[in-house]
Order: C-alpha cells, then sequence, then structure tokens
C-alpha cells in the first residue's frame, strides 16, 4: 500500500510540472514557478519519497557502532587534510607557484591519492573483490554511489546542457531540465522497486539475478553482453574527459592525458575490486562536491551578494530573458545568423554534386597554392595555402561527411541567438498559436517527457548502479544507501541549474559586446584544447563580440566557470580535479561491471569452466583491464560530446534492463523466454533507431529512410524499445507457459 502510494506521487511530480510547464507560467518570489518546480521542487520531492521508503523498512545495522565510529573519525581526518590541501595551494598560488605547476600538483595528487586507497585495499577475496564483503554502511555507501552516479556528465556536462538547451532543449535535441527531472526521479524507481529485491538475492553481479530467477545459459548471457553495451557506451565518455582535464591540467597531448587517467582507474579497480572502488569512490565525492559547490557559490555571491546559489538565482532568469529578447532584435545580431545562413547554403550547393564540388575544390587550392610561389609569397602564406591543401577531404565519401555536419552546425547557428536555447522558456511553439506552432509545441514536449522517462529507467536499470547496493549489511542498508545517495546528489543537481543561469548571464554582461582584441586568455587557452569547447569568430567584422560569434561546448561551461568568474587559479586546479574525480569514479565502477560481465558472467560460468574464488578474481581483473584498453582507444577519437553518449546508454538500459528486472521482481509468471525475448526486442529496437537516424550511419551506408517516428528524437529511442520489451516479454511469457517451456 505504502509503495503504490509513493510511485503515485512520484508520477505527480516527475511528469506533472513538466506537462502543465506553459500554464505554470508565473512569478512567485522571482522565481518562475515552472522552472523552480523542475529543476527543484520536485527533486525535493523525490528525496522525501525514498527517505519515507528507508524509514518504513528500518532495520537494525550490522556492524558494530566501534566500526562505524572508527570510520567517521577516519573520514573527518581525510576532510581536514583535503581543506588544508586546498589552502596550502592557496597560497603557494600566492607565493608566485606558476600555474603549470599548480595544475600538475593537482593531478598528480589526486591520481596518487586514489590509487593508494586502491593498493590499501587490494585483495583477491572473491566477496571483497564483487561486493566489498557487504559490510559498507549506508551513509559511505550512499557518497560511494553519488560519485559512481556524478559522472563526467553530470559533473562536467549537465550544466554547459542547460546553458545551451535551456529549460527543455531545442528543436534537434530535447534535453534541459528534463536531466535533472530524469536523473534524481529514477531513485525513486531504484528504490521502491529493484535495490531491496536484488539485495535480497545474495548475488554478486545483475546477471547473476537472471541465472537466479530464471535459470538456463541464456538470460545470464544476455544480461551480461547487455551490461557491457550499456557500460561500454557510458565509459568511453568518462575516459574522454579523463583525457580532457588532464590534457588542460597538464598541457600534454589529449592522447597522453587519457593514458594518465586510465592508470589512476586501473590501480583502484584492477587492484581491490569493489572494496577499493567504494573507499576511492568516498575519496572522490567530496573532491567533486567542493569542486562544484565552491565556483557556483562564488559566482552567486558576486552577482547576487549571496553565496547559496540555488536559492538566490531566481531573479537572474527575468534579466537574462530581457537580454535575450534585446539580443534577438540587434541588427550586429541578425547580421550573423544571415552569415550563418549564407555559409549553410554554400555546404548545400556543394553537397549537390561532391564528385565536381571536391574536384573544383582541390584544383582551387592547388592553384593559390602555385600562384603564391610564383608570387614569391612568404613562408606564412605558403603554409597557410598548404595547410588548406591538405585539409580537404581525401574522398568523397569524407566530403560528404564533413560538408553534412557542417552544414548542419550553420543551420542551427543561423538560429536566433546562435542555436542556444531561451533559458527559461518551456518547449518550443505555442500551445495557442498556428498549427504548426501547435504541432511544435506538441512535439517538444513529448520528446522532453520521452526523454525524462528514459533517464529515469535507464538509471533504475543501469548494472554499474545496481551493483553498489549489493555491497550494504543488509536490505534495511540498502533502502537506505538510496535515500543517502539521492541526497548527496542532489547537492550537486540543484545547483547545475543555478550555475548554468549564472555562467549565462555572465556571459551576456562580461563578454558580449566586448572588443575582439580584449578578450580573457581562457578562451585561446581552452580553444587549444579542443577548439570544439571554445571558439569565437569576427563573423560580420566589426570587431565586436556578439552572442551568436560565441561557440561554447557543454562540456566546457563548468570547467572555465573559475576562469569566468575570475576566481584564483587554485579553484580551476580544484575544478579539473573535480571533475577527474567525477570520470574517475563512474569509469571505476563501469569497468569493474563490464569485467565481471566477461569474466564472472560469461566465461567462468559457461560450460565447464568453473574454477576457485581466487581464479574468478584474477579472469575479472584481466578482462577489466582489456576492455578499460578498448574504451580508451575508442574515446582518443573524440566521436561525440558526453551528453549524448551517457544519454545513449541510459536509453539502453533503459529498455534491456528495466522491463526485465521489474517483471522478474513484481510478475511470478515472467518466464526464461520472455526475458530472453524482452532483452533482444527492447535492445533491438533501441539500436536500431539510434542507428539508424544517426548522421555518420546514414553517410556511410546511404540510407535515407523514414523521418523520426511521433517526432522522437534517437537519444530518447529507449520509449520504443521499452514498448517492444514489455510486449515481448509479456506476449513470450504467456505462450511458453502454455506451451509447458
Amino acid at each position: 500500500m505504502l509503495r503504490g502510494l509513493l510511485l503515485l506521487l512520484w508520477a505527480l511530480l516527475a511528469f506533472g510540472p513538466a506537462w502543465f510547464a506553459r500554464d505554470l507560467d508565473t512569478t512567485v518570489a522571482g522565481w518562475p514557478l515552472n522552472y523552480w518546480l523542475c529543476a527543484q521542487g520536485a527533486v525535493f520531492g523525490f528525496i522525501a519519497i525514498v527517505a519515507i521508503h528507508a524509514r518504513a523498512g528500518r532495520g537494525r545495522e550490522d556492524a558494530a557502532p566501534g566500526a562505524h565510529g572508527r570510520l567517521h573519525r577516519i573520514f573527518g581526518l581525510y576532510v581536514l587534510c583535503l581543506l588544508a590541501f586546498l589552502a596550502a595551494m592557496a597560497l603557494a598560488e600566492r607565493g608566485g607557484l606558476p600555474r603549470p605547476w599548480i595544475g600538475a600538483i593537482f593531478l598528480f595528487s589526486s591520481l596518487a591519492l586514489y590509487a593508494g586507497i586502491g593498493i590499501f585495499c587490494r585483495t583477491s577475496d572473491a566477496r571483497e573483490y564483487y561486493v566489498a564483503g557487504r559490510s559498507v554502511p549506508p551513509i559511505y555507501n550512499g557518497m560511494a554511489t553519488a560519485a559512481d552516479w556524478m559522472s563526467a556528465a553530470s559533473f562536467i556536462s549537465l550544466a554547459g546542457g542547460l546553458y545551451l538547451q535551456g529549460f527543455s532543449g531545442m528543436p534537434g535535441q530535447a534535453g534541459g531540465l528534463a536531466y535533472i527531472l530524469g536523473w534524481t526521479g529514477g531513485f525513486c524507481l531504484v528504490a521502491l522497486l529493484i535495490a531491496p529485491a536484488l539485495r535480497r538475492a545474495e548475488i554478486y553481479t545483475v546477471p547473476d539475478y537472471f541465472a537466479q530467477r530464471f535459470g538456463g545459459r541464456w538470460p545470464r548471457v544476455l544480461a551480461a553482453l547487455a551490461a557491457v553495451l550499456c557500460s561500454f557506451t557510458y565509459v568511453v565518455a568518462q575516459i574522454y574527459g579523463v583525457g580532457l582535464i588532464a590534457s588542460r591540467l597538464t598541457g600534454v597531448q589529449f592522447e597522453i592525458g587519457i593514458l594518465l587517467g586510465l592508470g589512476g582507474v586501473l590501480v583502484c579497480s584492477f587492484l581491490g575490486g569493489m572494496r577499493a572502488v567504494t573507499w576511492t569512490q568516498v575519496a572522490q565525492y567530496v573532491i567533486l562536491i567542493l569542486a562544484f559547490l565552491i565556483p557556483v557559490s562564488w559566482l552567486a555571491y558576486k552577482q547576487l551578494g549571496n553565496p547559496a546559489a540555488p536559492f538566490v538565482y531566481g531573479p537572474q532568469l527575468g534579466q537574462i530573458a530581457v537580454r535575450e529578447a534585446e539580443l534577438a532584435a540587434a541588427p550586429a545580431e541578425r547580421a550573423v545568423l544571415a552569415e550563418f545562413a549564407r555559409r549553410a547554403a554554400a555546404y548545400e550547393a556543394l553537397l549537390r554534386d561532391v564528385p565536381a564540388a571536391l574536384t573544383r575544390e582541390r584544383l582551387h587550392a592547388q592553384q593559390r597554392l602555385q600562384q603564391l610561389r610564383a608570387a614569391s609569397a612568404s613562408d606564412a602564406e605558403l603554409r597557410e595555402a598548404s595547410r588548406a591543401l591538405n585539409a580537404l577531404p581525401p574522398t568523397e565519401q569524407a566530403a560528404r561527411e564533413r560538408w553534412t555536419r557542417a552544414m548542419a552546425e550553420m543551420h542551427e547557428r543561423a538560429r536566433a541567438l546562435g542555436g542556444v536555447a531561451p533559458m527559461a522558456t518551456p518547449f518550443g511553439g505555442r500551445p495557442d498559436g498556428t498549427p504548426a506552432e501547435r504541432a511544435a509545441f506538441s512535439t517538444a514536449r513529448l520528446n522532453f517527457l520521452a526523454l525524462m522517462l528514459c533517464l529515469m529507467l535507464g538509471t533504475a536499470g543501469l548494472p554499474h548502479l545496481l551493483t553498489r547496493f549489493f555491497t550494504t549489511p543488509s536490505v534495511a542498508g540498502a533502502r537506505s544507501s538510496v535515500a543517502w545517495s539521492l541526497l548527496f546528489i542532489s547537492l550537486l543537481y540543484i545547483a547545475a541549474p543555478a550555475l548554468a543561469v549564472l555562467v549565462k548571464h555572465e556571459v551576456l554582461s562580461e563578454l558580449v559586446g566586448k572588443s575582439f582584441d580584449d578578450l580573457p586568455a581562457w578562451i585561446a587557452q581552452w580553444a587549444r584544447v579542443d577548439p570544439a569547447l571554445v571558439s569565437v569568430a569576427d563573423v560580420n567584422g566589426d570587431r565586436i563580440l556578439q552572442f551568436a560569434e560565441i561557440r561554447l561546448g557543454a562540456d566546457i561551461i563548468m570547467l572555465a566557470t573559475p576562469e569566468i568568474g575570475g576566481l584564483p587559479y587554485v579553484i580551476a586546479g580544484l575544478v579539473a580535479a573535480g571533475g577527474l574525480a567525477a570520470a574517475l569514479s563512474t569509469a571505476d565502477g563501469l569497468l569493474l561491471t563490464m569485467g565481471n560481465a566477461f569474466a564472472h558472467d560469461l566465461y567462468l560460468q559457461s560450460g565447464r569452466r568453473r574454477v576457485g574464488a581466487i581464479y574468478s578474481v584474477v579472469f575479472s581483473k584481466f578482462a577489466l583491464l582489456m576492455v578499460a584498453l578498448a574504451a580508451a582507444y575508442v574515446a582518443a577519437w573524440r566521436s561525440a560530446d558526453i551528453l549524448y553518449l551517457v544519454t545513449a546508454s541510459f536509453s539502453l538500459a533503459a529498455s534491456t534492463f528495466f522491463p526485465a528486472l521489474v517483471a522478474g521482481i513484481l510478475w511470478r509468471r515472467t518466464s526464461r523466454a520472455g526475458v530472453v525475448a524482452g532483452m533482444l526486442a527492447g535492445a533491438g529496437v533501441t539500436l536500431g533507431y539510434m542507428l539508424a537516424h544517426h548522421p555518420v550511419v546514414r553517410g556511410w551506408t546511404g540510407f535515407v529512410g523514414p523521418g523520426w517516428w511521433f517526432g522522437i528524437q534517437p537519444a530518447a529511442a529507449g520509449v520504443f524499445g521499452l514498448a517492444a520489451a514489455t510486449v515481448a516479454i509479456t506476449s513470450a511469457s504467456f505462450l511458453s507457459r502454455r506451451s509447458g517451456l
């Protein structure tokens, strides 16, 4: 009865504010009510739900009070040492310590801390390696889960996504506050439906549950393969974030930064498994939460005179809306948008006949180089012309892909505000406008709700998160651990919208309208790390920076916040260390999940390959190493931004794991054939929809095909996989029961 009421309350909090966002368009105490409900109000409600559920099932803790007291003293000493280290670094900066030295100290001291914990917690005991001996107190497991959960997507990209996508995203990419609602609301489903049941099963991995519940080989095998698929997509994003931060801190190449961070990951997860990962993640949580809250508090104090950022940034939303309206009507801004539209048309012309266009472009570049040589031009001009020739696509296929991406980017930047969504406007279009405006509004709201649903169900189905709740001493401890996890996570999640709003206000007031000759140094510094992160160009030729001329990637907003706000460089080092902690903590959990899936669930549990516990741990470590190297190789491609990769993994988990887990837990008639059919259908439909609409895949295959189904964007493909999995599980379970299978 209680669980049913809490689920109903969850549904109202999750979907009510989003569905009625336009109807709640009023201001209360300086806050837009719809924005506050989606950014904070619903989150507070989710915390109350999991807290009530945990209290209702509270039991006696298994660990002795003395052991908890010792852990509390160690944790307190660690926090004091961390604060003393930050104070010492601040004094060293004031004393003239060079910035490269500060960055290197933050990087290597962080890695040394995590490596030290990994070495101290090394183990070959299977119970310690897989589930940390089931002895982690709920409050510390909550911290570890929060660190595991707040990946590079949450720490690095979430505020940037809110900056670019505003309340509800853009026509080509839903998002905005859907991430806040989805990633916090999903913990209600973890607490109410999944975590207690899995903890009660006394298992090591999520595929273990499928083998225990349904028997046979295929449920375990498919669950293990799905765990690898979801986790690999996710871990590539984390390792990309590691490379990004390490290269910024030390100045080394991006690929070298990946290897440096990967070493820190492997020392923890390779030596000590879940035992080492748990206590490393506790240490990482403290670093990342301080690194996030200090800059946003500073910006709030600078702009509003109050450091309590999540509770005071509401008035800035109104100022941003006024400034956005001014920019939309400014002639200089319109001139920039017109130039982007002209460039998009030029790429369209090239794509009409790619072979002829490529030949023409190559001939023009060659003639230009010959003319410069004949005229005895300077070395700089010759190098520039030679680079232009070498930069041309080598093949027609490469040219088509490059020009298609460039055309899409120019079309996007030709939209109002350079393609950046208005900060506080819920959904595009108008519910009371023309038929086209009504359709745009309906599609935007549908995509917002679909993405939010995928994130919630994916949260409740991701194996690396669920495995964390196997480490508590009891089922009651698992419930309590979920409540602590959501509380610790929400400290960052209610601050992320504040950061996005404050940074946008800072950009609009301090950067826009400034001369190109007076731009701050951080723009050029980050552009050298990766031009996709920051780029500015004098598009209309007036030497004044317009808002549409600024291109900020989602992954830069948080990392550059200390420099945007004028904080000491030691805070920039702390933010980078926090981003590194977020990426490494999640990568630890993901690599451990994949290594265990390959070794424990696929190799050692198949056929006659049953070995002792020590050999099982050895095989898991070897598999973890291989997966880590493969993920680092893929991350070096820089194939997509962090937020997109993570969103894809959530859609896969929502369609593959969630329906199978819930059916197995709540419906006794679920059969082995049903769960196998459900996982195959869910993964197949989700992957198929994503790949069929991915620009690169379409470029390779030449496939055009139909448009989006019901206007749903590929990031939310999990809704179709979820429906397919539900139908497959239900149908196959009934059919198999009737046939006696």
